[in-house]
């Protein structure tokens, strides 16, 4: 059998979503066990990271320390390419 394309040159793939209405919709996430809530809202009342919010204090302590241009390039004084 012969192929109806050629095997040479670039091939391009063109994607085509389905129509809307054959989409299913995902269903509802269900809410967290209340044991969950309970324990998120006690961690946020004691100032404590919580999952999937935003952590000021990480971003602080993860931020580089080094300035630019707080080391320079040193240069070999022999020149001696090491």
């Amino acid at each position: 059998m012969t192929p109806t394309y050629t095997t040479t040159g670039r091939q391009r793939r063109i994607f085509v979503p389905p129509p809307a209405e054959s989409v299913p919709l995902a269903p509802p996430q269900p809410p967290d066990p209340p044991i969950y809530r309970d324990l998120m809202r006690t961690w946020a009342d004691r100032g404590r990271t919580l999952p999937g919010r935003h952590d000021p204090e990480w971003i602080r302590l993860a931020a580089p320390t080094v300035r630019p241009g707080a080391f320079s390039d040193p240069r070999d004084p022999r020149g001696d390419g090491r």
